[in-house]
C-alpha cells in the first residue's frame, strides 16, 4: 500500500473490490435465477462492474488525497 494511507489508492483493493461484487452478482444470476433475460442483465452489470467501479473509487481516492492536504498526510 502506498505511504499515504489511504486504501481507496491502493489498485488492488480498487480491482478486489469490484470483483469481489461482480463474483457475487454472478453467483446469485446462476443459482437464484431462471429467467435468461433478468439473468443476462444481471451478467451485463457484474461486467460493468468490474469495469466502472475501480474507476469510481480511483476518483474518489484522488479526491480524498487532494482533500487531506499536505499537513494532513
Amino acid at each position: 500500500m502506498t505511504g499515504n494511507g489511504n486504501l481507496l489508492s491502493n489498485p488492488i483493493f480498487r480491482y478486489g473490490q469490484a470483483t469481489m461484487s461482480a463474483v457475487l452478482i454472478a453467483a446469485v444470476a446462476f443459482s437464484l435465477v431462471d429467467d435468461t433475460t433478468v439473468r443476462a442483465v444481471m451478467l451485463l452489470v457484474a461486467a460493468l462492474d468490474v469495469v466502472v467501479t475501480p474507476q469510481i473509487l480511483k476518483r474518489a481516492g484522488e479526491q480524498a488525497a487532494a482533500d487531506a492536504g499536505p499537513h494532513d498526510v
